[in-house]
């Protein structure tokens, strides 16, 4: 693509019409923090964070609590513990 070239001005991808989604993501929270990272530590700076799940927005403290992990040695560990407690799949609408 040349410089003289424009670029488009409507986003990529065409948001749909309807209720808003609840919380956010927990690839946005895992982003945030560095690893590895003690589950202690994780509560401490993000326990108050509501994450969108299949069931509808949880804190992510309470679904922690439910994991047996202690340590998260990477981001996709976390990732995958919290996915083991709330589970996969669309997310559910106000």
């Amino acid at each position: 693509m040349s410089e003289d070239e424009e670029t488009e001005e409507e986003p990529a991808v065409e948001l749909g019409e309807g209720p808003d989604v609840t919380g956010q993501p927990v690839a946005r929270v895992a982003a945030r923090l560095t690893w590895p990272k003690p589950k202690s530590e994780v509560v401490d700076q993000e326990g108050d964070a509501t994450i969108r799940t299949p069931d509808g927005p949880r804190d992510l403290e309470a679904v922690l609590a439910e994991s047996e992990e202690t340590l998260f040695d990477s981001r996709q560990a976390f990732v995958d513990a919290v996915e083991a407690v709330v589970g996969t799949g669309p997310v559910a609408t106000e």
